[in-house]
């Protein structure tokens, strides 16, 4: 099943050693093949020579993108991971900016969280060795802190992979921003391989020791399900600091003042949500529980528990399914899925009460839907060619990024703009690669 813990994955936290591993079948929520990294240090060491920097490809909205990070404290809740602290987010927003000369450049990752996912998310989500890419170098499109175009504009919630920080999509939330939406990524601590809090303070993930109490204790998807509770709590938890922020109040917990016009170009009337993998299961089952997401984009992943993609417990809103826009991509392959073929999906498409649509994106595999089309066939060579092909399968890079993009886009032009542009309503010509699952 895509993105679920196995015994083998613990098996290779114990011993520390880095694996990379494909599942056979199903969409991916909690990671086959993590692998734990035995040494950890504060602090980011200094990338090998050798160590390549790669690029991300560039958004083609009409709109300069500008990027923000909050710091966000939960002090109603205990953190679930570690109940002696409070609940801490990051976040980043991107949005479209309107100047942006002299303004930085935002790299995709800051050093402690390139650290992190070069020793975690990196070897055990995409077959990375350590030291092989400087994450810490890539850039975004984004101008740090640039003022916000003026006028509300919807808002868009991201939610990431198990084990994937909040800048994994870059590619795909740039393109949103530049196209006139604030996308705001999320980062759950603890459970990401690494969040960088101000003042170089690093959350590393506790999923290591998880799943090995997990298989001591055979409470998999007792584990599986407090990783969904959390994260819904966080996204609800976001969209009331966004509600704060609309409002005039500081919800940044080192008071840092929101670029110009920020808080007025939330449009909370608007709200989708969109996630990859956990994240899609994410977006998901917080629409199933709060009202004020009208719309979202599950980029495959599972809607239920175990690891038997033919035997899931189902979640609530596999189970119930929906009553607004909801849009299903799969990945294609081994691995891949779609309502036909995927017990969770099959459900939440039986009792879907809402608009939906379920597209499987030709040649794709899990990672296509992540930074990983852009950035490992830039690896080849330094990646071997089946671990970039297991994770990104053999669609052109760049036509599965545009035709992601395009359809995500056109979903909620469709749902928060009202602006149709028909390609949801089934095969184009365009795209190729994309098929619509009856």
């Amino acid at each position: 099943m895509r993105k679920m813990i196995s015994v083998g994955a613990v098996v290779a936290m114990l011993s520390a050693v880095p694996v990379h591993a494909t599942p056979a079948a199903g969409t991916r929520f909690l990671s086959a093949g993590h692998a734990a990294s035995a040494a950890r240090p504060r602090s980011a060491p200094a990338m090998p020579t050798s160590a390549v920097k790669v690029r991300l490809p560039t958004p083609t909205g009409p709109y300069a993108v500008g990027a923000t990070s909050l710091h966000l404290v939960d002090r109603s809740r205990p953190d679930p991971w570690r109940p002696a602290e409070r609940r801490e987010l990051m976040v980043s927003v991107f949005y479209p900016a309107s100047r942006v000369t002299g303004r930085p450049v935002a790299p995709q990752m800051a050093s402690g969280e390139a650290q992190g996912f070069d020793a975690f998310a990196g070897p055990s989500n995409y077959g990375v060795e350590p030291g092989t890419v400087d994450w810490a170098a890539t850039r975004t499109h984004a101008h740090l802190d640039a003022p916000a175009v003026r006028g509300p504009r919807p808002v868009v919630l991201y939610s990431p992979g198990v084990a994937d920080p909040r800048t994994w999509n870059t590619a795909l939330v740039e393109q949103l921003a530049s196209a006139g939406y604030v996308v705001v990524a999320i980062d759950h601590t603890y459970e990401a391989s690494a969040v960088e809090f101000p003042g170089h303070r690093i959350a590393r993930t506790v999923l290591p020791e998880r799943l090995a109490e997990a298989q001591r204790d055979g409470t998999l998807v007792q584990l599986q399900k407090q990783v969904v509770a959390v994260r819904v709590a966080d996204t609800r938890f976001v969209l009331g600091a966004l509600a704060a922020l609309h409002a005039g109040s500081d919800p940044d917990a080192d008071h840092r003042r929101p670029p110009r016009n920020l808080a007025a170009a939330l449009d909370l009337r608007r709200i989708g949500m969109l996630g990859t993998s956990g994240g899609g299961f994410t977006a998901a089952q917080a629409m199933y529980e709060d009202a004020r997401i009208r719309a979202g984009v599950d980029l495959d992943g599972t809607l239920g528990f175990g690891e038997d993609p033919a035997h899931l417990e189902l979640s609530p809103v596999a189970e119930h399914g929906l009553d607004r826009p909801f849009l299903l991509m799969g990945s294609a392959g081994p691995g891949g899925s779609d309502h036909r073929t995927e017990s969770s999906w099959r459900s939440f498409w039986a009792h879907g009460r809402g608009w939906r649509a379920d597209l499987t994106l030709r040649g794709s595999r899990h990672g296509s839907y992540t930074d990983a089309e852009a950035i490992l066939p830039q690896l080849r060579g330094r990646v071997p060619d089946k671990t970039i092909g297991d994770d990104v399968g053999t669609v052109d890079p760049a036509r599965a990024i545009t035709a992601e993009r395009a359809y995500v886009s056109s979903f909620f032009d469709r749902w928060l703009r009202r602006k149709d542009d028909g390609l949801l309503d089934g095969a184009s010509s365009r795209y190729p690669e994309i098929e619509f699952i009856r």
